[in-house]
């Protein structure tokens, strides 16, 4: 299974709150740190927002901080909120796309278990188990 960049750069960013937890991030630090889009990861951030995974403040001394304790923000409920929409393949999709194999296939049941276990994995851990050295310890963002 491969990740959309948008899960992609929704962990990167939580995986950084996730040492501070306590501590504001702006949009524009995060992005700043990872090299993205301030534009996109502004709808990475509103996204999780929206889902109650982070908690955001506008204006001086805003930003972001996650909603709940990093111990408790599984990495499948990350995962589920910035990839819904995105379907597997295209017959996951609604209205079930443009498949020609429709009615004789075998492969669509066997690629949901495939997702299902897929996704139980990432429930089985948590935010708090990815958390990022701190800044000065990461040998990233050394020079």
């Amino acid at each position: 299974m491969r990740l959309t960049a948008f899960t992609d750069f929704g962990l990167r960013a939580l995986m950084r709150m996730a040492t501070a937890p306590d501590r504001s991030f702006s949009t524009r630090e995060l992005a700043s740190e990872f090299s993205l889009s301030r534009n996109h990861l502004t709808k990475i951030m509103a996204s999780l927002a929206q889902a109650g995974i982070i908690v955001t403040r506008r204006g001086g001394g805003g930003g972001a901080t996650l909603a709940r304790p990093a111990d408790q923000i599984s990495l499948g409920e990350v995962v589920r909120v910035l990839e819904a929409g995105q379907a597997l393949v295209e017959c996951f999709a609604a209205g079930g796309g443009q498949c020609t194999v429709v009615g004789c296939c075998r492969l669509k049941a066997r690629l949901r278990k495939a997702e299902a276990a897929f996704l139980a994995e990432l429930d089985r851990s948590t935010l708090a188990s990815i958390a990022l050295p701190p800044v000065s310890a990461n040998p990233l963002t050394q020079s």
